[in-house]
């Protein structure tokens, strides 16, 4: 396989031509031509992610068999156009060539989906991912020197590993995502293996790449689990607010445009259709490019870059400055007579409005809080429309707004504070007995992911001039991962409620939760308060981990205990840990000490 190409792997999206329709304009003939070449040199990382998300436990020996396979058809193709193969859908071909593998369905548990076609079958490999991966190996890892050495003597096979390995472990991350991470990753690996120091080398440059990659992935998990379980509109909206902040001098005529093409391309790409997702991203991409003077001065030097770079360029750009002839608050909504006759006219026009209005006036709230205004104004003008005063009662809207407003800004302000006052560990630690008392019937690693995740937004945020925006965006990505992708996704009652039933006040319905009167904890084991001299030998952050999951499954075992008594315990478990490790005998230390831990 050649070097992922990075002014190439976006033209993939015309993979097999009788499947799709041929460009017309010079420009567009030029990209078609382009494709092919990288189809040649790259079909075989497209068949790694596509694979390695729909059958995670797959290994790679089963992988290459398929890539061998995909990369033959695609040959077949090239040859001759006309073959009745050819003119299938790629994603079709790809799932048909999966469940052709001998055994293969049965041994991983997904033959029920071989026994569909096309939707059908395409819905049942999206619905049998996975995104708790706990039942997959830890993540392989090679010291500096073997990777380099690996790289140097087979590049081909390493990349190939851990597009596969990063591929399983993310089944909802969008091909681009994923094709981006890998470039990255033969960057730093290229770089890093010239370095004298090579384990600094990596730590350093590895870092903004798992960002980017964890970054990505919450959010794409975020919209495409409102997509699933609220529907295209909700999606609209979404991205009404975000390009409204985003482009405040775009006209409404174009956002609606450039807006039902990034709602497009979540279809494609939440679904898993590698070349769907692909073609969409380019054209959300090119459509923005291609009409920047009227959308945004911030993004011209974005849109002179090669394909893959201008898309995270445009993504990472700054908001665009708000028009001078702006002015502060859009009256129509409030103070005309005709509101109401306006709304019954066209609804989704109506509210579509006045979100890009309100939004592009306040590129200070946060996108969950822009989202509860336009069902606080809906709230009221179903209200208010059946009153024999309508204008006497929408009037004071922007009352409303700011009232949800304010209440919004003090939980931040109160997060934060809590975050100054307990330090980074003691916060974690406040979420984990938190998150892990609402919604105990989740696996230890996914609530220890969550605890970290709402932690980070704390100490992402809570410094900034921005601080509302950010730490409510970010709260509402993990609250959004802890609803999952699926909508068929359960948790328990009063959790599957905050996630099913108002998107916008997501946060604020968590917010209120209890702990989980329905739960049965586990019967109780002494194991968990069971420990050994290799306590003390783990790393820092091995460490961390462990003492996460301890508090997760102490909280879990002992779920009827409040807040302090369970803190209570931890700290027990902490000083038995420091107290062991620092003495002469720490296996002889933890069997005497551990099981005081628990009473």
């Amino acid at each position: 396989m050649k070097l992922l190409k990075l002014t190439g792997f976006i033209f993939f999206l015309f993979f097999l031509t009788e499947s799709l329709t041929l460009p017309t304009q010079p420009r567009d003939v030029e990209n078609f031509n382009s494709t092919q070449k990288f189809i040649e040199d790259n079909i075989e990382y497209i068949t790694i992610i596509a694979f390695a998300q729909y059958v995670q436990e797959a290994t790679f020996e089963e992988m290459e068999k398929l890539v061998k396979d995909m990369v033959e058809y695609k040959d077949r193709c090239m040859a001759d156009k006309t073959l009745p193969e050819c003119s299938k859908l790629p994603n079709n071909v790809l799932q048909e060539k999966i469940c052709a593998m001998e055994g293969l369905p049965q041994k991983h548990n997904f033959s029920h989906c071989c026994s569909k076609v096309d939707a059908q079958r395409r819905h049942c490999f999206f619905y049998n991912k996975k995104s708790d991966v706990g039942f997959l190996p830890p993540f392989p890892t090679l010291d500096p020197e073997e990777k380099c050495q690996a790289y140097e003597s087979n590049r081909e096979s390493l990349l190939n590993h851990f597009l596969y390995e990063v591929a399983r472990r993310n089944p909802f991350v969008f091909a681009p995502t994923l094709l981006t991470v890998a470039a990255h990753f033969e960057e730093v690996a290229k770089s890093c293996c010239e370095e004298q120091n090579k384990v600094d080398c990596f730590q350093t440059r590895a870092i903004p790449v798992t960002q980017y990659l964890k970054a990505f992935s919450s959010y794409q998990k975020h919209v495409c689990g409102a997509l699933l379980k609220f529907g295209t509109k909700v999606v609209h909206f979404i991205y009404i607010a975000i390009l409204s902040q985003k482009f405040p001098k775009i006209e409404f005529k174009e956002l609606i445009s450039l807006v039902e093409d990034v709602s497009s391309n979540y279809d494609g790409c939440c679904e898993g259709d590698v070349v769907q997702c692909i073609r969409d991203t380019s054209k959300v991409m090119n459509h923005i490019c291609s009409k920047q003077d009227s959308i945004s001065s911030k993004i011209k030097e974005c849109c002179e870059k090669k394909i893959l770079e201008r898309g995270q360029c445009i993504i990472n750009s700054n908001k665009d400055d708000r028009p001078k002839d702006l002015s502060l608050r859009e009256g129509k909504f409030t103070d005309s007579e005709n509101v109401c006759q306006e709304r019954d006219a066209d609804p989704d026009t109506f509210f579509a409005k006045f979100t890009f209005e309100y939004s592009r006036r306040h590129p200070d709230l946060s996108i969950p809080e822009l989202l509860r205004i336009v069902q606080i104004y809906k709230d009221l003008l179903r209200n208010c429309c059946n009153t024999e005063n309508p204008p006497g009662c929408y009037r004071y809207a922007e009352d409303k707004f700011n009232e949800t407003t304010e209440k919004s800004l003090k939980m931040v302000q109160q997060e934060c504070k809590h975050f100054q006052n307990l330090g980074k560990d003691g916060l974690k630690y406040h979420y984990l007995i938190r998150l892990t008392k609402i919604a105990p019937q989740l696996s230890t690693e996914e609530l220890v992911s969550l605890g970290e995740k709402m932690v980070t937004a704390f100490t992402t945020c809570c410094t900034l001039s921005e601080e509302f925006a950010c730490v409510d965006n970010l709260a509402d990505l993990v609250f959004g991962e802890l609803c999952g992708v699926n909508e068929n996704r359960t948790i328990n009652p009063a959790v599957d409620h905050c996630c099913k039933t108002n998107f916008a006040f997501r946060r604020p319905c968590f917010e209120s939760l209890k702990a989980d009167k329905t739960y049965v904890p586990p019967p109780f084991s002494q194991d968990l308060f069971t420990f050994h001299a290799d306590m003390c030998q783990s790393q820092n952050e091995e460490l961390q981990r462990k003492t996460d999951r301890f508090l997760v499954n102490l909280v879990k075992l002992k779920h009827e205990l409040t807040d302090e008594e369970l803190q209570s315990l931890f700290t027990n478990f902490a000083n038995v840990v420091d107290k062991c490790c620092k003495a002469e005998s720490p296996e002889v230390c933890f069997n005497e000490e551990s099981p005081k831990i628990g009473n």
